[in-house]
């Protein structure tokens, strides 16, 4: 075999190396033509030294050329030395299309950063002689003629001036070689328009005058600026506009506090007079007790682009929990996809604004990106803007993060991130371009990690330099980012100095005018309109009482008929044995032989206002097949794997019903389905619990949302949490939904607390969140062994008529009851088994079904036919310091009505809620129900 002609193995430098270490030791081990060929080599003396290419590349060693030759002469080293240098050339592309990201000039304050070698000439041994030859490399855009050298002038521009790109990261090489064209062929560098260069000065200007107006008009108060990081204003204008022009029609803000009221004046179209006027505080009678701070508040309305479209923004409501916005917001997003049945999420897309340390440092924002291409939660693809200001409050980055950008988290997804520098606006505006191609090309979140600083601290009256000195001497020295860009369009000749001098003036006056407005006697504060589908119909919030009930029975034949409905299946579908017997019995309960169980009540309850027109969304672990092996909602083939969801099924003009098992995650999925809620008061929007102390690992969006967003921000919501409890020997971690929590969290009938003992109940329940027009959230303490228990179902007839009822009166009652045993749930079979066991006909058990609001007046009926002076026992599982006792002794009082000495039956106070032995609670148990009696 000749070498020159030795096939690809000949072009393979360890091949070659082992070859030549195998004629060393002993020439006859090689091949006739390699031996003629090293010996000829002048004994092997042009065969240099190895070179260690650094971490992650073999050693190679790299052999110097044979002696002249003709120049039409190819030999093997010649072929080892082009694929050499071919080899260095790619891996040189690949680091810096890795770790180029590393040298980009993305900070604008110039920190030390670190600087991989694997970047430098020095590290691939180039000369000066192959800087000028020619490359080829078929993933690199490029016209003509390309040498090392352009080829590098191309990877710095692309990848090291203010831009610096992770993507390669992501596995799907289309997506990769989608961005590298996109890239490299421009090498990340936008030719603006004139007017373009204009537009971006123009809000530069509305950002900075803004501020800075804010500062001098109102010397010490807290706006959490954005000073520093200006360049957010002219992102989010470009985004809308570049947005629009892809058929986006609706955008989702959800972004903490710092730069918020810059947003709102400048993007969000929220009156400046309103905001001065805020500031100024002119108006305290109109929030005693409730209300927000200025810089938590939300805004919607609609927005022009420059070429005409109208978009409609809405930024969240958002509390001081930074990052807690972010599920809520893409739930939001979702729901409104879903009402004009965008299965492609195209119409609507959430933006994301996050602070560095927020974005690394809270959980939520992990659990949130989990959600992006899961198929109940997905939305299109978020665009995710981190204002970087490289600080929180007093923590330099070193302290709090581990990894070397606050994105790090962000590699979890098949998404690129872009850094770049807040102070080049125009490399802003081409990474928005680039981000808003890639989401709507391939639907998935994008990330902009916008860098800049913070010139003020924490807020306007704390003093940074106590605890980053040196930074902010080098930030004191910065000018504006406005007066950077204007220079460079100065020098550009893009702008004149008229121009930007009259834009600044035009800005201040209407600033000053609009100040002057809202201190006016005549001025009046904007009423609150309720906006989008809920102005539509008749939703309220306010107190319970002034709403009527309403009849939620459904017809027995129509009852019958949803039931047996859910019992057929695709042809050819075989379900689990078991299945099949759970389905023969859902036939006898149609036919009446059989009384309904748990899961057949909610299965009526989700059919039957399907077929009245209401969506149904349930969501949360395992919620398909339930915790508890009761709901099946989704059938499973045992032969062909197929599913089948019979609750889709129910009839051609059906509302869409939608369950989804969720990933194991409470703060994201409660915030994604909560803000569901918020564009669906129309529909049942509910979040199941795997248990319900797991709804305490997402006791942010429940305190700072769920409970609290009619008081604050005037938001309504009809979501549904259903959280499992019942004290049956499972532990501490598996008993209790914290009910308590849940009764300490309400006044002003903010929620509804409900804990039912029937199917028939929670079916009246469940149609009733829907029909009456009064919009709160409903926490259902939901059952675990009552879901199989004999005594707890209900005949077909009592979900015929009437509606939920508050109190369900015992057996017993009138004169000759001489005590009143009053509880709420899964006690009460225990005490009423006791009862009967005891024979007992003078001892009267009520169930409080629905705990808050607690309207006394039904109360006061149920107990009417009583004696004055029969002693009334408040009887609970829980420990006395948990369950409801301390809230309804609050209620009751000592005297209930005046007429009922008020007593309490519980376990002990106790700081675990249960214990974890089955024979101690057998025991403890045991102990309640004698005591109740005794």
């Amino acid at each position: 075999m000749d070498p020159a002609s030795s096939g690809p193995s000949a072009l393979n430098l360890a091949y070659v190396e082992a070859l030549f270490e195998s004629y060393q030791s002993d020439p006859r081990s090689v091949p006739d033509e390699w031996q003629h060929y090293f010996a000829t080599q002048e004994n092997g003396s042009q065969w240099p030294e190895r070179r260690n290419l650094g971490p992650g590349f073999p050693h190679r060693s790299v052999f110097s050329p044979p002696a002249a030759r003709p120049v039409e002469e190819t030999t093997p080293i010649d072929q080892v030395k082009q694929a050499d240098f071919q080899n260095r050339v790619e891996q040189l592309v690949r680091n810096y299309r890795v770790r180029g990201h590393y040298l980009a000039r993305v900070d604008p304050l110039g920190l030390p950063r670190f600087s991989p070698q694997e970047l430098t000439n020095e590290y691939f041994g180039f000369t000066e002689e192959e800087m000028n030859r020619r490359v080829h490399i078929h993933t690199v855009q490029h016209s003509g003629k390309l040498t090392l050298r352009g080829l590098l002038d191309t990877l710095r521009n692309t990848y090291t001036r203010s831009i610096g790109v992770e993507y390669m990261h992501i596995d799907d090489i289309e997506l990769r070689r989608w961005l590298q064209r996109r890239m490299e062929g421009t090498e990340n560098r936008l030719q603006l328009t004139r007017p373009e260069q204009l537009r971006i000065l123009t809000r530069l200007t509305d950002a900075v005058i803004f501020e800075e107006f804010i500062r001098r008009k109102f010397i010490g108060a807290k706006s959490f600026s954005l000073e520093g990081c200006e360049s957010l204003i002219p992102l989010l204008d470009l985004a809308i506009d570049k947005a629009a022009e892809q058929g986006v029609k609706e955008v989702i803000f959800g972004m903490a506090h710092r730069g918020r009221l810059n947003v709102l004046a400048n993007i969000m179209g929220k009156s400046a007079r309103q905001i001065f006027r805020e500031f100024a505080d002119k108006d305290p009678e109109l929030y005693r007790g409730r209300g927000d701070v200025k810089y938590h508040l939300g805004h919607s309305n609609d927005w022009v682009t420059s070429t005409g479209k109208r978009v409609h923004l809405s930024l969240c409501f958002n509390p001081s929990h930074l990052e807690f916005v972010n599920p809520v917001a893409m739930g939001r997003a979702r729901a409104k996809q879903d009402r004009v049945s965008d299965v492609q999420h195209e119409g609507c897309m959430p933006i994301l604004i996050h602070g560095d340390a927020a974005f690394i440092g809270e959980g939520v924002v992990q659990e949130s990106l989990n959600l992006s291409q899961l198929d109940g939660y997905k939305v299109g693809g978020v665009l995710h803007v981190i204002v970087n200001n490289q600080i929180g409050f007093t923590t330099s980055p070193s302290d709090a993060r581990s990894g070397a950008y606050c994105t790090d988290i962000a590699k979890m997804l098949q998404s690129p991130i872009f850094h770049v520098n807040g102070e080049d606006p125009e490399a802003v505006a081409q990474v928005v371009r680039v981000a808003l191609d890639f989401r709507k090309t391939f639907r998935r979140d994008v990330f902009i990690d916008m860098y800049g600083y913070r010139r003020l601290g924490h807020n306007e009256t704390d003093e940074p330099s106590f605890t980053q000195p040196a930074l902010y001497q080098a930030i004191e020295q910065r000018k504006t980012v406005r007066e950077g860009y204007l220079e460079h369009l100065l020098t550009m000749g893009g702008v004149t100095r008229e121009e930007a001098d009259r834009i600044v003036e035009q800005r201040k006056e209407f600033l000053e005018k609009e100040l002057s407005e809202s201190t006016s006697e005549h001025y009046q504060v904007p009423k609150e309109r309720v906006l989008g589908i809920w102005s539509r119909s008749s939703f309220i919030g306010g107190r319970e009482k002034d709403v009527k009930d309403v009849d939620t029975g459904v017809a027995a034949d129509r009852l019958a008929h949803l039931l047996e409905v859910q019992t057929r299946l695709p042809e050819g579908f075989t379900p689990h044995p078991k299945i099949a017997r759970f389905l023969e019995s859902r036939r006898e309960m149609a036919r009446g032989t059989q009384p309904l169980d748990w899961s057949a009540g909610e299965a009526l309850a989700f059919a039957t206002l399907a077929t009245e027109g209401y969506s149904v969304r349930l969501s949360g672990q395992d919620c398909r097949r339930g915790t508890f092996s009761h709901r099946h909602a989704v059938l499973h083939d045992t032969r062909g794997g197929r599913t089948h969801m019979p609750l889709a099924h129910l009839g051609v003009s059906q509302a869409p019903v939608e369950i989804f098992n969720s990933p194991l995650s409470e703060i994201a999925v409660l915030g994604f389905d909560y803000g569901y809620s918020l564009e669906c008061p129309d529909g049942l929007v509910l979040w199941e619990a795997q248990f319900g102390d797991f709804a305490n690992a997402a006791q942010v969006i429940i305190d700072q949302f769920i409970v609290s967003a009619e008081d604050k921000w005037r938001r309504l919501s009809g979501l549904v949490m259903l959280l499992p409890h019942g004290f049956e020997g499972q532990g501490p971690e598996h008993s209790s939904a914290r009910l308590e929590r849940f009764l300490a969290l309400s006044a002003e009938d903010n929620i509804q607390v409900a804990y039912p003992t029937t199917p028939a109940q929670f079916f009246h329940l469940l149609r009733r969140q829907v029909i009456r027009p009064w919009r709160k959230p409903l926490v259902v303490m939901t059952p675990k062994s009552l879901l199989r228990n004999a005594e707890a179902t209900s005949p077909l007839q009592d979900f015929t008529q009437g509606t939920f009822h508050r109190i369900l009166p015992g057996r017993v009652t009138g004169p000759k009851a001489t005590r009143i045993l009053l509880c709420t749930g899964k006690v009460y079979y225990d005490l009423e088994r006791e009862r009967l066991h005891r024979r007992r006909e003078d001892v009267a058990i009520l169930r409080l079904e629905q705990l808050y609001p607690l309207q006394m007046e039904f109360l006061e009926k149920t107990l009417a036919p009583f004696a004055n002076n029969t002693p009334l026992y408040w009887v609970q599982e829980e420990p006395e310091n948990m369950g409801s006792w301390r809230f309804m002794r609050a209620l009751l009082g000592e005297r209930l009505f005046g007429r009922f000495p008020v007593h309490h039956v519980s376990r002990p106070a106790s700081a675990s809620p249960a214990t974890g032995s089955q024979n101690s609670h057998k025991q403890e148990q045991s102990e309640l129900i004698t005591r109740a009696f005794a």
